[in-house]
């Protein structure tokens, strides 16, 4: 980016952080809040088909703005449950719907950590999905190893993906957001068309907002995502990727 595109997009949030307001963000944090519905596209803008997917690969796309991140992952079996019972920080209950696809098994998370906004970023991501064992201390202080988590080395929180990303370690004080997914057997696409759980985005806004608009090159971090989100590997995002 040169001089004159960065001072363009600095000028431009700058002169529109005041007029947004509007967007759906403000919401209780059990809510189902519908979205544009957004058809996931591979890196050639083409079709994302359950056969794309790799299983155990984690996947990076973004919803429901144009920079808050979420995790895609084929998790290779059948999730846990449907319709799984989980809680906000606030007490508010709300269902996971398990995961989609052919063999239910594709989930998507909201790659904004819930303990203090730990997230893939270009040059850097604290946050990934682990499909190999991986070892960490229960909340109760027991020692433990498992596969498929999403892991948080930042301040060590970890979630399973298999059951609505319910916290397993660490201090976060709730779930990853869900990213309710759309599966059309006939063409095999896959469409974003919401979000549910507590949600990070208005903090997000708040702390990353402005370095957010920066790495992505634009003037509105808080823009919706269009008809169609481009989905990546997370190794082909982040320049590194920690693992703990």
């Amino acid at each position: 980016m040169n001089r004159r595109d960065f001072n363009r997009i600095c000028s431009s949030m700058v002169a529109s952080a005041t007029a947004i307001g509007s967007l759906p963000i403000a919401h209780a944090a059990s809510e189902r809040v519908t979205y544009n519905k957004s058809q996931l596209l591979n890196e050639n803008k083409k079709l994302l088909s359950p056969e794309t997917l790799i299983p155990g690969e984690p996947y990076l796309f973004f919803y429901p703005f144009i920079t808050t991140p979420c995790f895609l992952i084929d998790l290779g079996n059948q999730t846990n449950a449907d319709k799984k019972s989980l809680s906000d920080k606030d007490g508010n209950n709300y269902l996971w719907h398990g995961g989609v696809g052919p063999n239910k098994s594709v989930v998507a998370y909201s790659a904004i950590c819930t303990h203090k906004m730990s997230h893939p970023a270009r040059e850097i991501s604290f946050i990934n999905y682990r499909h190999e064992k991986t070892a960490y201390f229960s909340r109760e202080g027991k020692s433990e190893e498992r596969s498929q988590v999403i892991s948080c080395c930042s301040e060590r929180s970890v979630y399973d993906p298999r059951d609505g990303a319910r916290v397993l370690s660490g201090p976060a004080s709730q779930p990853l957001a869900s990213i309710d997914i759309e599966y059309d057997e006939v063409t095999g696409a896959f469409y974003a068309i919401g979000s549910y759980g507590g949600d990070m985005y208005e903090k997000f806004f708040e702390k990353f907002g402005f370095r957010a608009g920066i790495e992505h090159r634009v003037s509105d971090p808080k823009k919706l995502a269009g008809d169609t989100a481009v989905v990546r590997k997370v190794v082909d995002y982040s320049g590194q990727v920690i693992k703990c």
